[in-house]
């Protein structure tokens, strides 16, 4: 089944706001093996979007529409659907009482316009709307499909969780479609997309001549890159077999090649992987941070039950601070023997057993004699005090997010060699 996206609004054409509805709809497609080989956005225009919809299904057999179904003049998805189905809409008496239930129940009074969100194109069902106000349609057109959902975040992607994807995945079985889909991403931090895809190019062709099996990459920026890897078989233990044995070889060729740069699996995150760890070998952590400003304490208490393993952090911006407070010997601030220093202070004031210390540079004006993008990574452990240095690319806020996630993949790396 091919699916197709088009995302309406004027301002993403304007680029006013991103488009990251379309963006996650296509990771879930591709996560769920449905290929989406278009995507359109289409501004606030009847004609227009009519074009766009009658284009999608002349070459698609499903429609994902995000956007354009709020009770504005600008809203006009719904007659545009209207008019591709050649049907009137009606308004139906269940959604006008669903959305005055809505506004009484937060204390509101309902502008009448709310009501051309309960215009319906004849034929069409009603995803029902959880927590807003525009209810979603699945509309058919012969033996094809538009979905259109509203253009908020979390109502566009609860409303693809709980009615699209179930429906998506009826059609393909009815289609004869019944194999089982299963995906799992590896998550690195410390290579290019490119290198990544070099490490394992050899897997392509393999994977090409097969047609099983499909791999992907998914740049995630101060996420690092992700390699998708999906599979699949004729039952959950076929689909199950293929991916095991996939992403092992995966895995043989990127250490082999790339060293340990895979931290994580699916949604673990770096913070994530450090708690792991820690919790594992009964370790505390103690965080001084300068150049990333707290960033990598808030990662860390991400972590449900994170007080059981993290003791807290300094932000030691100021030079003195790292003096009179850690204890960093007084002298250039932005480097190695800093960085140490502030980890050995971290470890020593916050009681923990592990002491994390990053300085740096975010720019954009030098340091120390230091550019921009230089930071010092100090990891206090036992008896033994090292460091890393970094050169990051980037902005000043890109220097300060690559900064605490490398500094937490230094930790990481740290750990396992205990």
């Amino acid at each position: 089944m091919r699916v197709e996206i088009v995302a309406v609004g004027t301002e993403l054409l304007l680029g006013q706001i991103p488009d990251t509805n379309s963006q996650w709809l296509g990771e879930q497609l591709a996560a769920n093996g449905i290929a989406s080989h278009f995507h359109q956005h289409v501004g606030d225009n009847h004609e227009r979007i009519v074009l766009a919809f009658r284009t999608a299904l002349a070459r698609s057999d499903a429609v994902i529409v995000c956007g354009g179904l709020g009770p504005t003049q600008d809203d006009i998805t719904r007659a545009a659907l209207g008019e591709v189905m050649n049907v009137e809409l009606e308004r139906d008496p269940v959604l006008v009482n669903a959305i005055r239930a809505m506004f009484q129940s937060r204390g509101r009074e309902m502008p009448e316009n709310n009501l051309l969100q309960a215009d319906v194109p004849r034929g069409a069902s009603i995803i029902a709307q959880t927590r807003g106000t525009a209810p979603g349609l699945i509309c058919p057109i012969g033996q094809k499909v538009v979905y259109a959902v509203p253009g908020v975040p979390y109502e566009m992607s609860d409303m693809f969780e709980r009615a699209i994807l179930p429906d998506l995945l009826a059609r393909e079985r009815a289609a004869g479609q019944t194999s089982v889909i299963i995906s799992r991403v590896l998550r690195t931090w410390g290579s290019s997309e490119s290198g990544l895809a070099e490490a394992v190019g050899e897997r392509f062709d393999a994977l090409a001549a097969d047609g099983r099996v499909t791999i992907a990459f998914l740049a995630s920026g101060i996420e690092g890159i992700k390699v998708r890897i999906t599979a699949r078989g004729d039952d959950d233990a076929h689909a199950a077999r293929l991916l095991a044995d996939e992403e092992r070889q995966i895995r043989t060729l990127i250490v082999d090649r790339l060293g340990e740069i895979i931290f994580g699996v699916d949604d673990e995150t770096m913070e994530h992987a450090i708690a792991q760890r820690l919790v594992t070998r009964h370790l505390t952590l103690g965080v001084a941070e300068s150049v990333t400003g707290g960033l990598m304490a808030s990662r860390l208490v991400n972590v449900p039950g994170a007080s059981q393993w993290f003791r807290g952090a300094v932000v030691s911006y100021a030079s003195e601070v790292k003096f009179e407070l850690l204890g960093v010997p007084r002298g250039p601030v932005v480097s190695a023997a800093a960085a140490e220093a502030m980890a050995q202070g971290a470890r020593q004031v916050l009681g923990s057993d592990v002491g994390l210390g990053v300085t740096g540079v975010a720019g954009p004006e030098e340091q120390d004699g230091q550019p921009a993008g230089t930071v010092f990574v100090g990891i206090a452990l036992g008896d033994e005090v090292t460091s890393v240095a970094l050169r990051l690319p980037g902005d000043r806020p890109r220097i300060r997010a690559y900064g605490a996630i490398s500094a937490l993949d230094a930790l990481r790396r740290r750990l396992d060699q205990l």
